[in-house]
């Protein structure tokens, strides 16, 4: 905070409308506008592009220069030398957890993998055919149902243990759902397993044989969930945010973000890589939708490449550029048709001056969809991958919200209808 001011001066009003400037650790500074209802003023911002909507100390993004911060330590150095439970345990507390605090969080979460026994049957009202993510919407809102008796959301430890439940059970959701879209039983999850290894297990596992998981899949599974675990005020973020903000309860909060990451344009994102290669088709055909991309007046848009925060490279995508190709070389998939146009679009991108000029390098999307493909997990299961990886900082957000005074949220608008007129008669 500072005693800088911002004067706004309003044809009509004879004095200029004083507004406090506000500086954060880093970043831009704020401009606080909420005296302008005083004065008969909204401010207009569709997409809320400029508007602060919070205050926050989890996780900060620089677009321009492509940092990415978890709690203030780069995400670079978080996928080399930490894992993905320990980010959890950092995003919610706000500091690195030391060997006992990393042992009894860890400890925590496996206590809680299971679910409810009666989650198995809730899963026979679905149609087998439906989408995993419809599923996941329903049973994570389901789960307030089945652990009702710590729903006070004014309790520090009621928030804690909503927390560890939502972190642990979510993998354990997600395998059901693709286990029950394939027919296959559902696994119970094994402790002695690492977190990613016991969702790869459950995933691939079946009870007729052992199922021992590749420690490289596992490596590249944990990062695609730490690289997943935040990213500041995001759509689905926002929308978990916003829910919270009604005093729901935590999981009702984390069912409306799943619902909001489903968007295509959200959390669909490694799903359109899947489908823009299937639509390439062959190598032969690249050239061709090279030039497509390029043509402003074509419909066609090569998925996975830029983004829309990041105006350099994604750091994320720095991190899984070299897990998958330890993945690919792991699995020997180099020669996989879909994975070659895969392949040679990466080191078009990284080579073209069109696509260097525009920034529009590889994201975490494009290389994440790819490693999910060589996994052997479908594409209509890589959003519920993403929400996976994405429910600690889901969770702390709504827990920081939660832990200060706080109002319901209630965005304005600009009314262009009809103005007041009588019924006819």
């Amino acid at each position: 905070m500072t005693g800088k001011k911002a004067q706004l001066t309003v044809d009509g009003i004879a004095e200029p409308i004083e507004l406090p400037v506000y500086e954060g650790t880093t970043g831009p500074a704020v401009i606080d506008v909420r005296s302008l209802t005083n004065n008969g003023f909204f401010t207009f911002d569709p997409g809320f592009m400029s508007t602060a909507s919070c205050e926050s100390k989890i996780t900060y993004i620089d677009g321009d220069e492509g940092i990415l911060l978890y709690r203030g330590y780069p995400i670079e150095q978080l996928a080399e030398k930490s894992d993905y439970l320990e980010c959890c345990y950092l995003l919610l507390n706000g500091e690195l957890p030391n060997t006992k605090q990393k042992e009894e969080f860890v400890k925590a979460i496996r206590y809680h993998t299971m679910v409810h026994e009666q989650i198995h049957y809730f899963f026979n009202g679905f149609p087998r055919h439906a989408h995993p993510m419809s599923i996941m919407v329903g049973v994570v809102g389901a789960l307030s149902a089945f652990y009702h008796e710590a729903l006070k959301i004014e309790s520090e430890d009621h928030r804690k243990t909503a927390a560890l439940r939502l972190i642990a059970k979510m993998p354990t959701i997600a395998a059901m759902c693709y286990k029950y879209s394939i027919g296959q039983p559902f696994l119970y999850p094994r402790n002695d397993l690492s977190f990613s290894a016991n969702f790869l297990y459950m995933m691939f596992g079946t009870p007729c044989e052992t199922y021992l998981p590749n420690p490289v899949l596992v490596d590249a599974m944990d990062k695609i969930f730490l690289l997943h675990a935040d990213h500041e005020q995001n759509a689905s973020t926002s929308t978990v945010r916003l829910a919270g903000s009604t005093g729901a309860n935590p999981y009702a909060c984390i069912s409306s973000g799943i619902t909001a990451l489903w968007g295509p344009a959200h959390g669909g994102a490694n799903e359109a890589v899947l489908k823009m290669l299937i639509e390439i088709g062959d190598e032969s055909h690249i050239e061709k939708y090279i030039t497509k991309a390029k043509d402003k007046d074509d419909p066609f848009r090569l998925m996975g490449f830029g983004h829309r925060v990041y105006k350099n490279f994604d750091p994320r995508a720095k991190v899984l550029r070299a897990a998958c190709q330890n993945v690919l070389s792991e699995l020997g998939l180099e020669n996989d048709p879909l994975l070659k146009i895969a392949m040679k679009l990466e080191k078009i991108a990284l080579e073209d001056q069109y696509f260097i000029d525009r920034s529009l390098y590889p994201n975490v999307d494009f290389y994440s969809g790819i490693i999910l493909k060589a996994i052997g997990i479908p594409v209509n299961m890589f959003t519920v991958i993403f929400a996976t990886g994405r429910t600690p900082g889901w969770v702390a957000h709504w827990n920081e919200m939660i832990s200060y005074p706080f109002k319901i949220g209630r965005p304005r608008q600009l009314y262009t209808g009809a103005t007041l007129r009588d019924y006819p008669g």
